[in-house]
């Protein structure tokens, strides 16, 4: 099968972008220690992987407060900064082009992640079911701990976190990313307040469909007015039921999203598809709707085939398609899929954690 639409350039934002094939973001929990900070083993990489029309970093926390998993990346000091400038450098140089996905997990955490050992924060005090913290132990061992209870954010508090993404997406554009993604997706911090069930605050931001959608889209004007419109994405993940989210009305709150998106000119919107996780599927009839509703770049991601990817584009439906666990075992995934190679496939041992071997170490092409 031919996948011609998928090889093709595509303009984001005014940005050209060299193909259509996007690598999803993929936490891997390899920032070096202390601090969270990106190192040369997460620049050898992602620049493995610059053959991708773009590369979405792995989620990079804008706070300690936002952090819910050990070893991930954070944004928010100038260790980490400088960290990704090296990123940001070694992926141009190479050719690629590289979105930084901004991440506050809100009740997804434990006080061992938290300042002074503090609770998890999140819309309401309501712990997220059979969901669970990626921690190290006082005893020095990593282990994956039920999320704990966290409590409900005051109102007062809700300028500070806007402000931490606002902050995130000034030290990117120092750094030089192309794109900065808000990640509002996958029963974090932002989708906890756009889900009728985690959300049970009576204040402005509670109850209506435009209340629970007023922190995402205060996140996003912030970050547009760091960078402009054309330089910003944002992932949502309709129908989602990863870490404790409710599938009821979120097709309708995405396609309420979609169309203040395209109110303000987001570059792209990216819409993680359920499937991986165990929610119903999407339909097609929304994937149009959500066509009808933003006009930028559309991107879809859950668990393409090259084959299904052109599909989609050939109908018009969307512009790109990421892959995830394809690129962590093929860093030239876009070279193989040119040349109907095969694929490489990839060892979940290694997925989370660890050093080079089943991070950079998966072979290229002959």
């Amino acid at each position: 099968m031919s996948i011609k639409h998928l090889l093709e350039t595509i303009t984001v934002g005014g940005t050209v972008l060299k193909n259509r094939i996007f690598m999803a973001p993929l936490t891997r929990s390899r920032a070096s220690q202390p601090g969270d900070v990106p190192a040369a083993l997460n620049c050898l990489y992602y620049t493995q992987r610059a053959g991708a029309g773009l590369i979405i970093t792995e989620a990079t926390q804008i706070s300690r407060q936002g952090q819910g998993y050990a070893w991930t990346p954070g944004i928010y000091t100038d260790a980490q900064q400088a960290g990704w400038q090296q990123v940001v450098d070694s992926v141009h140089t190479a050719g690629g082009k590289i979105a930084l996905q901004l991440w506050h997990v809100g009740r997804i955490s434990h006080s061992l992640h938290q300042e002074n050992g503090a609770a998890p924060v999140a819309p309401s005090a309501i712990a997220a079911k059979n969901s669970y913290s990626f921690v190290v132990l006082p005893d020095g061992k990593p282990s994956n701990e039920p999320a704990e209870l966290p409590r409900a954010l005051e109102t007062a508090e809700l300028p500070g976190i806007v402000a931490d993404y606002a902050a995130a997406a000034c030290r990117a554009k120092a750094v030089g990313f192309d794109f900065v993604e808000v990640h509002s997706a996958n029963g974090y911090l932002l989708n906890q307040f756009l889900d009728i069930n985690a959300n049970q605050r009576t204040d402005a931001y509670g109850g209506s469909m435009e209340n629970r959608a007023r922190l995402t889209l205060e996140v996003v004007d912030a970050v547009v007015a760091e960078l402009g419109s054309q330089k910003v994405g944002v992932r949502l993940s309709p129908n989602g039921v990863f870490n404790d989210m409710t599938p009821e009305a979120s097709t309708e709150m995405a396609l309420y999203l979609a169309a203040e998106f395209q109110k303000r000119g987001l570059a792209y919107l990216h819409i993680a598809e359920p499937d991986w996780a165990g929610g119903l599927a999407l339909t097609q009839d929304f994937r149009k709707a959500l066509r009808a509703s933003f006009k930028g770049t559309l991107v879809f991601c859950g668990g393409y085939t090259a084959e299904k990817a052109e599909a989609l584009l050939a109908d018009g439906i969307a512009d790109a398609v990421a892959f995830g666990r394809p690129y962590i075992a093929n860093p030239d995934l876009a070279e193989r899929f040119a040349k109907a190679a095969p694929l490489n496939t990839p060892d979940a041992n290694t997925f989370y954690g660890g050093a080079e071997k089943g991070y950079t170490d998966y072979p290229f092409m002959a």
